[in-house]
Formats: structure tokens, sequence, C-alpha cells
């Protein structure tokens, strides 16, 4: 099986982390979602309704938008709730550290189903004597750690979140980046993904190799 992969000249693989590697169900635009944060906020010293909530957020998200010079612009989530925060605040507050717990409340109020795929894991188990990292569009405040207590994090030499980087994919910088932490050439990593245009065609644009999750479910497990 991994051999299979080593006598193709592959050295190094990249996966796609959400519906590649986690199974993940969330309601981030559900009214619930925002009002269970609003009434969290309350115990932190930050007063703001729920439909305002949300209207700001995404308000804020899409000026972030707009004002990006990327193609395919990307934010750190916890920098808008922390701005929320801050003009919404009636007691003196640390923003930064309100902003990130609140971005994880916000997502742990938006989930309904978060796991690891089975047939993930096993992918994940036989290739493990190989160089792995994962490439996604995703925000460290709430994705790292989702990573560590499904217990998928270890696996990887390093993970790249799209919200370090300030472009998500299909910007193909992501994957040049990934090739060359590796210290390897574009033509020796595979890209493992579910979206061919996030995680086929970009990594395949520069030289390296790609595979839906699907195919690499049935050839490595």
């Amino acid at each position: 099986m991994g051999r299979n992969m080593l006598n193709h000249n592959v050295r190094g693989i990249v996966f796609d982390c959400y519906n590649t590697l986690l199974d993940v169900k969330a309601k981030e635009s559900s009214m619930s979602t925002y009002e269970r944060l609003s009434n969290w906020l309350l115990y932190k010293g930050v007063r703001i309704n729920p439909e305002e909530l949300r209207n700001k957020y995404t308000g804020k998200i899409m000026d972030r938008f707009g004002r990006s010079e990327h193609e395919h612009p990307e934010i750190r989530v916890e920098e808008v709730f922390a701005e929320i925060c801050r003009e919404n605040a009636f007691w003196n507050i640390d923003e930064g550290h309100l902003g990130f717990e609140a971005a994880q409340v916000f997502r742990s109020s938006a989930i309904r189903h978060l796991d690891v795929f089975p047939q993930s894991s096993k992918l994940l188990e036989n290739l493990k004597h190989m160089p792995m990292c994962i490439v996604s569009n995703g925000q460290r405040a709430f994705s790292e750690f989702e990573l560590k207590f499904l217990g998928l994090y270890d696996y990887f030499d390093f993970v790249i979140f799209s919200s370090d980087f300030g472009y998500r994919k299909p910007d193909t910088r992501l994957f040049q980046t990934a090739v060359e932490w590796m210290g390897l050439e574009p033509w020796e990593v595979l890209s493992i993904g579910d979206q061919p245009n996030n995680d086929i065609y970009p990594p395949e644009s520069i030289g390296m190799r790609g595979m839906h999750i699907h195919e690499a479910w049935k050839r490595y497990t």
C-alpha cells in the first residue's frame, strides 16, 4: 500500500481537512448560534443582541474581503470578534483574548456534528511513515483544537491554515508553501481532498499530483 505510492515517486502528502479528514456539519448562519454567543458575551462584559451580532459579523467579514489585495481573501475570525467586543463592551475587556474565546464559542455553538471519517483514520495510520501536512481553508482559532481533540494533529509535520496567510484555496501559494516546508519538489507531493477546484486542480497547476479523498480511501485503506 504505502510502497505503492513510493514506487510512484511520491515522498510527501498534503491533506485537506474538512470533509476529507473531518466530517463536519455546522450552522454558522443560524440565529440560535448567535443567540448562544450573545448570551455568553454578556458574562464577559459585551452587550449585543443576536441579530445585530450576526449583521455586524457578516458585514465586517465582507468589508475585509472587499479591502483585501488577494483574489481569494481570508480573515482571522478572532480579529472580527475582537472588534465587535471592543465596540460593544460595557466594562473594560481584553479584546484580543475575548475575541479568541468568542471565536471558539461561536464555533462550538454552530457545530451540529464533528468527527473523523473512519476511512480517513485508517488512511492516516497506513501512511504515517510518510511526511504529511494539512493545507486547510480553516481558522486556527478553532480548527487546530478540533484536530487535537479528535486525535489527528500529531500525524502531521505541520498544519497550514488559510487564516494565517490572508488568502485561501484555490490560491496556489498555500500549496507552494507546503512543498517548500516539506523540502520536496512539487512532483514528489500528492494533494488529497474532496473539492477538485480547491484540492486537486490548483496543486496540479504547480506540478503536484492530485487525488480525490474517495479514491485515496479505495487505494490505501
